[in-house]
């Protein structure tokens, strides 16, 4: 079940225990999906077309209980206080989304909760799931009984407790590859830029990789889907000091999607590691681009630059992502806020001269994009070429390009064969 294209369902049915009857809640959160509560999934148009309160409504009686004997609760609110997720839950939802941790890092089989007939306890579970992607086996999927005053939740482990310390000393061995190769003293973003980077280059994109909605698919079995892609680089981020949110929606039209957005410097950037991923990008477009290339244009970008193919949930409020300041094509030399063929030759040369793969154009507006496109392609790429064939003693010169008008962007490869 991927990230784009997972269907959520939901099962109900009543338990008879003498007159009362319990009612029993099948619920598949998808934790690693980029959305699974039935408020959220119906405005995707999902599966789930009655809400969880709805159901609750149908139930004929609801199972009158003696008082739980809940064990006392460990998880402090200091623990979880800045987890962002935590942060949009009322009160009691808070209280709830603590059982629940406990529950689960103790991966208990069923966890006494308080939550009551017509709350929501499995948005308190997505919640969780969205802001710990250290919890890599959990599965999302859980079952319910309510009674009037509490609820009895069964989550699905996807490992036991024995396999959950294997994997997790392969995680850490993961991890500790990855930062190995950094440099001890990188800034902010630096460090965002090189998670961002090392997942794009060591993850493959594969739709039926195991454990594909988890960290442990894309930092150890290096191929997952957006969900692996996402929560890697969540908790590779957050192991560094740095805020890295799980964001969840839809993108370029696809059921759903997930992405980070990351804080650096203090201002929130968007930040999407698969789409940054050129065989993502392929397999979707049909385009045939080079493996080893990157697309920054999903690296500390703005709100509106990821609002041309990406949607955000609207249950949730993101912080703004307002400050292009990290732009890596201006931070490169690659981004152009005016037409200047001179000025735009000079750099194609510069990149020939240099022995460069490829040669990226950015422009800042769709306007001077339209108005350099022709030109770029009918007249400049052409005197490139010649330059590409003097410099390097070539008869015949052969160039691919691509143009990506989402981004207001053109990409030139070179052969210099």
């Amino acid at each position: 079940m991927t990230q784009r294209r997972r269907r959520r369902r939901k099962e109900k049915r009543r338990r008879r225990a003498g007159c009362a009857a319990a009612l029993i809640i099948m619920v598949m959160l998808g934790a690693g999906a980029a959305y699974g509560i039935p408020w959220a999934v119906s405005r995707f148009d999902g599966q789930v077309h009655e809400t969880f309160s709805e159901t609750v409504k149908k139930a004929v009686n609801t199972l009158q209980a003696e008082d739980a004997d809940f064990p006392e609760l460990n998880v402090t609110e200091d623990e979880v206080s800045d987890h962002y997720y935590y942060q949009q839950l009322t009160e009691a939802e808070q209280t709830v989304y603590r059982e629940l941790l406990q529950g689960v890092t103790g991966m208990e089989e069923c966890i006494l909760i308080h939550a009551e007939k017509g709350d929501q306890p499995e948005k308190a579970y997505e919640y969780l799931l969205y802001d710990c992607p250290e919890l890599f086996w959990c599965a999302g999927s859980s079952r319910m009984t309510v009674y009037d005053t509490y609820t009895k939740f069964w989550p699905e482990y996807t490992c036991t407790s024995g396999e959950r310390e294997t994997r997790q000393d392969e995680i850490d061995s993961a991890v500790a590859e990855c930062t190995a190769g950094l440099d001890l003293s990188a800034g902010e973003y630096d460090r965002i830029r090189y998670v961002y980077e090392y997942l794009v280059n060591t993850v493959d994109y594969n739709e039926n990789a195991p454990d594909n909605q988890n960290i442990y698919s894309a930092l150890v079995g290096k191929s997952s889907v957006c969900a692996g892609y996402s929560r890697a680089a969540q908790y590779l981020l957050n192991n560094m000091g740095i805020e890295c949110i799980y964001v969840v929606g839809t993108a370029q039209g696809q059921e759903a999607h997930a992405w980070n957005i990351v804080n650096c410097g203090g201002k929130y950037y968007q930040m999407d590691v698969t789409f940054g991923d050129p065989v993502f990008l392929s397999s979707e477009s049909g385009e045939n681009l080079p493996g080893n290339i990157i697309y920054y244009d999903y690296l500390c970008c703005t709100d509106a630059e990821i609002l041309a193919d990406h949607t955000p949930t609207d249950e949730v409020a993101y912080p703004s992502c307002e400050s292009d300041d990290l732009n890596y094509y201006r931070m490169n030399g690659m981004y152009y806020e005016s037409y200047d063929p001179q000025i735009l030759l000079g750099d194609m040369n510069d990149s020939i001269y240099e022995g460069q793969e490829m040669f990226e154009c950015k422009f800042s507006s769709p306007e001077i994009y339209r108005e350099a496109r022709d030109a770029v392609i009918e007249e400049l790429f052409p005197k490139a070429a010649q330059t590409l064939g003097s410099v390097y003693g070539l008869e015949q010169v052969k160039y691919t390009y691509i143009e990506d008008v989402t981004h207001n962007k053109i990409m030139v490869f070179w052969n210099y064969q």
